[in-house]
Parts: C-alpha cells; sequence; structure tokens
C-alpha cells in the first residue's frame, strides 16, 4: 500500500494546479515601441525582476505570459539565447514597468498585465515602420501573446500601444514628414493587431515627446525657422486634434543619463505612471487625457495670450524640479530672428505674454531652448511650466502668421 501515499500528497497539488489553470483570466497588452528610450537605453535598472514576477500575485507577465523579464534584443536569436543563459547585462529600467505595477494595483485579480519593449535604437521612424524587422519583431511579439493567452481558453486585447520615439527624427534631419509617418505607422498597427485580437474599437497610442532638439547641428534657437521643433509639434498637432493619440508627458522635466540623450530610471519610471494613468483612461472609457497643450491664441500687436487644455486646477511656473530657463522657457522669434518677449504672466489656464514690439508674423514658442548638445532639466531644452497636477507643458511652436 505504499504506492498509495505518493497520491495522497500529490493530488491535492495537481488539483489545485488544474483549477488555477482552469481559471478564467482577461490578459491585456501594452507594449512600448520606439527607439531608444523605449528600450530605455543607459537606465540603471531600479526595478528588481524577482520582485516584479511576485507582484500583484504574479500578474504582470511578459509575451509568453511567464516573468522572464529583460531578454529584448533586436535580434530573435539572440534574445533567445540571452534567455536561455539568463544574459541581463543590458538589461535597463523601462517605462513599462511602473506602468504596469500601477495598472495591476487598478485592475481586478482576473487581469493579467502584459508588457515588453519593441522598436530600435538610434533610428528615424521610417526605418521602424511596417516592412521593417523591428516592426515585424513587434507585431510577432504580440501575436504570440495573443496564442499563449487563447491556447489557455482566456480573453486578450491589446488598449493600448506605448510609442516612444522620435529623437533621430529630430537630430538627422530625414527628408520625411514625421505626423504622416507617425499616422501611417497608427493605422499599419491597428489594421495588423486588429486582424489578430478581432477586437471592434481602435488601438489609441499613448506618447511621450522626444526632447533633442539642442543635439541637432543646425539649431539655433532664434531662427524663425526652425526644424527641429518639428517631431515635438506632431505629436502637439495629434494630441489636440486625433483622438487615436493620448498622452504621456514630455521628458525635458527628467534628468538625462551625462546630460545627454537618454532619460534616467526615474524618468523613465515618472514616464511609465503617466502612460498608466492614461491606459487606464481608455481602459474605462473615460474622456480622453491630451496633456497640457496649447488649444489656442489671441493676439493685440505686442500681447499675446495661449490657451491651454484643462489638465487640472491651475497652472504655475516650477523652477524646482527644472532650473529655470528664461522667461519660463518662452520666446517670440520674428523673421529678423530676434526674440523680442519681454515678459510672461499666468492667469487661470492661460500665459500671456507681452512683446517689445508686435508680434505680428512671429513663432511664439515653448521650450525650444537649451544649451549646445545638452539634454534634460537642467541645461536642455525646457520650460517651467506645469499645473498643479504635475502634469509638465508639452514643448510647442505656435504662428502668429
Amino acid at each position: 500500500m505504499k504506492w498509495i501515499w505518493p497520491i495522497i500528497i500529490y493530488l491535492p497539488l495537481v488539483l489545485v494546479s488544474c483549477h488555477e489553470h482552469d481559471e478564467h483570466r482577461t490578459v491585456i497588452c501594452i507594449p512600448v515601441y520606439g527607439q531608444s528610450l523605449a528600450l530605455g537605453e543607459e537606465a540603471e535598472r531600479l526595478t528588481d525582476f524577482d520582485s516584479l514576477a511576485q507582484y500583484a500575485s504574479g500578474r504582470i507577465v511578459t509575451q509568453d505570459l511567464d516573468h522572464d523579464f529583460g531578454y529584448f534584443d533586436t535580434s530573435e536569436i539572440k534574445q533567445w539565447a540571452k534567455k536561455a543563459i539568463h544574459y541581463q547585462k543590458r538589461s535597463f529600467e523601462l517605462s513599462i514597468y511602473s506602468m504596469a505595477e500601477m495598472l495591476a494595483d487598478n485592475t481586478g485579480s482576473d487581469t493579467l498585465i502584459c508588457i515588453f519593449p519593441g522598436g530600435q535604437g538610434a533610428t528615424a521612424l521610417a526605418n521602424l515602420s511596417k516592412g521593417s524587422n523591428p516592426y515585424k519583431q513587434f507585431i510577432d511579439n504580440i501575436s504570440t501573446a495573443c496564442h499563449e493567452t487563447r491556447d489557455r481558453g482566456w480573453d486578450f486585447y491589446v488598449p493600448a500601444i506605448c510609442w516612444m520615439q522620435g529623437e533621430s527624427d529630430i537630430v538627422d534631419y530625414p527628408p520625411t514628414d514625421y505626423q504622416q509617418l507617425l499616422k501611417q505607422i497608427w493605422r499599419d498597427m491597428n489594421t495588423d493587431i486588429l486582424s489578430m485580437t478581432g477586437q471592434k474599437d481602435s488601438i489609441p497610442f499613448v506618447c511621450y515627446q522626444p526632447n533633442s532638439l539642442s543635439r541637432a547641428e543646425h539649431f539655433h534657437a532664434d531662427n524663425f525657422t526652425c526644424p527641429e521643433i518639428n517631431v515635438p509639434q506632431a505629436f502637439v498637432n495629434l494630441l489636440r486634434d486625433d483622438n487615436h493619440f493620448y498622452a504621456s508627458g514630455p521628458t525635458y522635466p527628467y534628468s538625462c543619463i551625462n546630460e545627454k540623450i537618454h532619460i534616467d530610471a526615474n524618468g523613465q519610471q515618472s514616464i511609465g505612471r503617466l502612460a498608466a494613468r492614461s491606459v487606464l483612461g481608455i481602459i474605462k472609457g473615460e474622456q480622453r487625457f491630451r496633456g497640457l497643450i496649447p488649444i489656442g491664441m489671441e493676439m493685440h500687436d505686442t500681447c499675446v495670450t495661449v490657451n491651454f487644455n484643462h489638465t487640472g486646477n491651475s497652472l504655475l511656473f516650477d523652477t524646482v524640479q527644472v532650473s529655470k530657463a528664461e522667461h519660463y522657457g518662452f520666446s517670440v522669434i520674428n523673421s529678423a530672428n530676434k526674440d523680442i518677449i519681454s515678459s510672461v504672466q499666468i492667469s487661470d489656464f492661460a500665459i500671456t505674454i507681452n512683446c517689445s514690439q508686435t508680434a505680428v508674423d512671429s513663432k511664439i514658442r515653448y521650450g525650444v531652448n537649451g544649451d549646445y548638445m545638452k539634454s534634460g532639466r537642467f541645461h536642455g531644452p525646457r520650460g517651467n511650466l506645469r499645473d498643479d497636477f504635475g502634469n509638465w507643458c508639452y514643448q510647442f511652436e505656435l504662428s502668429t502668421e
């Protein structure tokens, strides 16, 4: 009768295992796609993977529905090899780790949060679009997550994609229309993912804002024509006008490693929490979060009033988190390449700008400044405008023509 004891001992464990496998779950997949900031390059990892695996009873998972975080590579073979030998020397802090923790805290115990990065560093948008290897790998990873989920009889959907790309399109001056390319990759991803998941609702992009203006070779803050602002402005335009784009936040309020291009781990975590807020709004069907952006302008000769989207109770200038910029980051550049701003004042959700001469045919700018080759909150392109909820204003340019 000795043979019966192993059955008595292990049968409850088998039954528990079967019960856990049969328990119905919903997997929500929110990956991040882009270039080096999406991959967390240089951001020393603060997240402990063992803690992340145990967080919220193990409800945060990768595209394989496991807890093997940190094994990304642009080569699928190398990624597999890294995972096989547990190589994590180039495993950085990703925004999606803090995002996933916040989502797990605010969703039910039957919900799994599926996260992973995609893209390629130092790559312009045209080379990350459909037809590229990074794009294919990203879609393949979503497909893997979808099939793994449905093999278990669970539900799967993608409420949003987190977008972190644009630095190369600022500094390399590619002859492309960034805004149109971004809208096209959004359409392509929707077509490819919806055909896979069967979702009826479109999948929005939750967008940060890149900040590498002063690292561009030809950048000069007082130039009337400033091509470097086109990429940051594309995000403002889409957040203002396109229902398929939601805000996380700009990157200038955070420190950059060696004041170069990559935000540090604390910045990555902050962007992740901002992204989580928008994703939760999407899941709950709340009003689209557009971020702190300009939504209108009034001009009376030497006086310009810029109205902003209401994201809190009031606006304020913060010179603690971000080092004070001249005129708090605002400038008014006329066709003679001269900054004619004299003062700025806050009034409700508006900024009043006074100029030394008429502002007609000028460019109203925010955050278009910074020391040469510097990035980040101390010396990079920046401004001091935020609301009382901690939403920082996106960098922008408005024309008074």
